[in-house]
């Protein structure tokens, strides 16, 4: 794929489609505004090269209804406020009005446009819908990781309609640690997957078979690969449906010389609570009625030694109910862990990002994904439709 170093930009109106799908409180100020600022590397190159710059997002889902809760305006005020510089703000993304600011847009300025599902077109990749975006520009660059494993107009309609298109640095970096951690990655590599559930990662587990030397289990889907060993799992969450499955993925990774590591103890509580009793237990003592929401200390111990000599680890899921204060504990050890080891580490977006901010290992993290779904589709090992249209 081309990269927007490769494209000249100098007086042309480029549409950068960006994440801006922000976290916002019941007064609409942002609480995190962390995908903004990591574009600014972008805009600050754009400007600098003198181009007209038309950023473009969604926000949430409203299902192409105009919403006031889910307009980009804060978006743009925020990004004002970090850049110190005015950032114009258009109240549709298609349209006469829109096409009159672009218009009058000078070298190096900034205009954001609507939020782009409040057209219905945008998620159904309307060619038409597509074609009136990319009538908007000269350049068109993708810096929008997170949706990229998306089929919507602005990720993979636009670029069919221009002339240039490339990626942006944020998409370059994501795509680049991927490489550098999955495929060629420096060995031996260590995927720690948890989460709750193993339908949400069985392609992801299934393709990293085919890449790791260790392979760490946890969260609620580490229930129904003990379940498949035969261990009475109790109350625990399992997925009964996926029981031979997680038996052919322990027989494969035996078959593979890969080591696969599952939880010997278990944080068990009698209610899925704050505020519940819990205790700790052998996984093969969960008492009646209880339920695994953590590994156990020596389950944790367990994995932090396998994670301290790998030259890369791939983390995407949590090893408990993190947000629990009592059933955080496994996940902050093995965080610490990771964050301790001299490995290239990546961090896969969405909770396990959260978690390895939670549990204070975030700067110490070689990369933390800004996209949970399109790191997992990666993990996968599918392509991205948005780096596809790309090339």
């Amino acid at each position: 794929m081309k990269s927007v170093r490769d494209i000249p930009v100098e007086g042309k109106r480029v549409f950068v489609r960006v994440d801006y799908n922000l976290p916002m409180d019941e007064n609409l100020n942002i609480t995190d505004d962390n995908r903004i600022r990591a574009t600014i590397g972008l805009i600050d190159y754009l400007q600098a090269h003198k181009a007209k710059i038309i950023l473009a997002s969604h926000m949430g889902r409203p299902d192409g209804v105009r919403d006031k809760k889910l307009s980009l305006l804060p978006a743009a005020q925020c990004l004002a406020k970090i850049l110190d510089r005015p950032v114009l703000f258009a109240d549709d993304c298609i349209g006469d009005k829109v096409e009159q600011q672009i218009a009058g847009l000078g070298a190096g300025q900034i205009l954001m446009l609507e939020n782009l599902r409040f057209h219905k077109e945008e998620k159904k990749n309307d060619a038409v819908f597509a074609k009136k975006l990319a009538d908007l520009c000269d350049v068109y660059i993708n810096e929008a990781f997170a949706v990229s494993h998306r089929n919507q107009a602005s990720v993979t309609g636009i670029p069919k309609f221009v002339s240039q298109a490339g990626a942006g640095f944020l998409l370059e970096k994501e795509v680049q640690a991927y490489y550098d951690s999955v495929e060629h990655p420096q060995k031996p590599l260590v995927a720690v997957i948890g989460g709750a559930k193993v339908s949400s990662k069985l392609a992801a587990l299934e393709n990293m078979l085919n890449f790791v030397d260790h392979l760490i289990i946890g969260g609620a889907m580490a229930n129904t690969f003990l379940k498949a060993q035969g261990i009475d799992t109790k109350g625990s969450m399992i997925e009964t449906d996926l029981l031979e499955t997680a038996v052919a993925i322990i027989e494969k990774a035996k078959q593979k010389g890969i080591e696969l590591l599952l939880p010997v103890d278990l944080v068990v509580a009698d209610r899925f609570d704050k505020e519940a009793n819990t205790k700790t237990v052998l996984a093969d003592e969960i008492p009646d009625n209880w339920m695994a929401l953590d590994i156990g200390p020596k389950t944790a111990t367990r994995y932090a030694q396998a994670i301290q000599d790998a030259g890369t680890i791939v983390w995407n899921g949590p090893m408990g109910v993190f947000e629990m204060e009592k059933f955080a504990a496994g996940t902050q050890t093995v965080a610490n862990a990771i964050a301790g080891s001299k490995a290239f580490s990546i961090v896969g977006g969405g909770d396990t990002g959260l978690a390895a901010k939670q549990c204070g290992v975030a700067d110490r993290i070689s990369y933390i994904s800004t996209g949970g779904g399109a790191f997992l589709h990666m993990l996968e090992g599918k392509k991205l439709p948005g780096v596809v249209a790309l090339e």
